[in-house]
C-alpha cells in the first residue's frame, strides 16, 4: 500500500509573487537620483530570482526622495523589468493626502501595487489607522499591501484592525515587521490577505505557516540564496530550505542588528562589490571602513558555503 504526503500548505494568493526585495535607491557620488543605476540593480535582482521589487520603502530612503523622485523611479524601474517582476511603490507617508497623492501618481508611473506603512509620529487610534488605508485603496486602482512596522511608526496595526481592512478588494497583503507570530496567524487564518515578511529571519517561519513570501533588505545583495529557501521549501525539502536560512544569519545579522540601518549596511556592501548603491542621504551616514569589511567577509563566507 502506497501512501502520499498530505499537500504542503500554500497560501492562498501571491499577488506580487513570492521573492520580494526592499530595493535600495541609488544616487550618484553627488547625492543625485540615480536612474541608470535603479535600472541595473533591478536587472540584477530579477536576473537573480526576485519576482518584485519594492520601492521608497525603509530600505529605499523614502523619507528623503521627493514625490518627483518617487514617480520617476518606478517609471525606469517598471520599463526595465517589464513583466518580469511587480513593482510595488511605497507611498506611506504620515498624511492621509499625501499619501494619496503619490499612490495616484504611482499608478501613472506604471507600478503594480502599493505599499503603505502606517501613519507615523501622529500615533492615530486604530480606527483612523483603518480610515488612512481605506482612503488610499479607495482613490486609486491599485492592489495596496499594508505595512505594519509599529517599532519604526510608533503604532501597531492591530489583529483586529488588519481583519476589517481585509475586507476591501483592494487590500490585498500585508508586510509584516511587527514580530508578532501569533496576531500573524490569526489573521492569516481569518482572512485572505498575503503575508510577506519584512523581517529576513523570518523567511522561512513566516513561509511555512502560509505566508506569501517576503520583502527583504539583504536580498539586495544575496537574491539567489533567498530564493532557494522558499524553493527548497516548496519542493519538500524542508531540511535543505532550514539549512539555507540558517546559513543567511551572520550575514542577516550584521546587516540588521548591528546598530545601522539596514539601508546603511546594503549600500555599504552592494558598494564594495560593485554594484549600483551611492551614498546615503542625510541625516544617515555611511558606514565606516571597518564595518564594510566585517559586511564583505560574511558575504564571502555565506557564498562560499553555498
Amino acid at each position: 500500500m502506497t501512501t502520499t504526503s498530505p499537500p504542503l500548505l500554500r497560501p492562498r494568493s501571491r499577488p506580487f509573487g513570492r521573492a520580494l526585495c526592499a530595493m535600495v535607491t541609488p544616487f550618484t557620488d553627488e547625492g543625485l537620483l540615480d536612474l541608470d543605476g535603479a535600472r541595473r540593480l533591478a536587472e540584477r535582482l530579477v536576473s537573480e530570482g526576485c519576482d518584485g521589487l519594492v520601492l521608497s520603502g525603509t530600505t529605499g530612503e523614502s523619507p528623503t526622495l521627493t514625490d518627483t523622485e518617487r514617480s520617476a523611479l518606478v517609471r525606469a524601474v517598471a520599463e526595465a523589468v517589464g513583466d518580469r517582476a511587480a513593482v510595488v511603490a511605497g507611498i506611506g507617508t504620515a498624511d492621509t493626502r499625501h499619501s494619496v497623492q503619490l499612490a495616484l501618481e504611482a499608478e501613472k508611473a506604471g507600478a503594480d501595487g502599493l505599499l503603505a506603512v502606517t501613519p507615523y509620529y501622529s500615533r492615530p487610534p486604530q480606527d483612523a489607522v483603518e480610515a488612512h488605508f481605506r482612503a488610499i485603496a479607495d482613490a486609486c486602482g491599485l492592489p495596496l499591501a499594508l505595512y505594519d512596522i509599529p517599532g519604526r511608526t510608533g503604532t501597531r496595526i492591530e489583529p483586529e484592525t488588519m481583519l476589517r481592512l481585509a475586507e476591501h478588494p483592494r487590500i490585498v497583503a500585508v508586510k509584516d515587521c511587527a514580530y508578532d507570530l501569533l496576531g500573524t496567524q490569526k489573521v492569516l487564518a481569518g482572512t485572505e490577505l498575503a503575508y510577506y515578511t519584512g523581517c529576513d529571519e523570518y523567511v522561512l517561519a513566516l513561509y511555512a505557516i502560509g505566508g506569501a513570501g517576503y520583502i527583504s533588505t539583504v536580498a539586495n545583495v544575496i537574491p539567489r540564496h533567498f530564493r532557494s529557501i522558499i524553493d527548497a521549501f516548496d519542493g519538500g525539502r524542508t531540511d535543505e530550505a532550514a539549512r539555507l536560512q540558517q546559513l543567511a544569519i551572520p550575514l542577516t545579522e550584521l546587516m540588521m542588528t548591528s546598530g545601522l540601518p539596514g539601508t546603511v549596511t546594503t549600500k555599504a556592501l552592494l558598494g564594495a562589490l560593485g554594484l549600483p548603491a551611492g551614498p546615503v542621504r542625510a541625516p544617515l551616514r555611511p558606514a565606516g571602513r571597518g564595518t564594510t569589511d566585517g559586511l564583505l567577509t560574511a558575504y564571502e563566507h555565506l557564498t562560499a558555503a553555498r
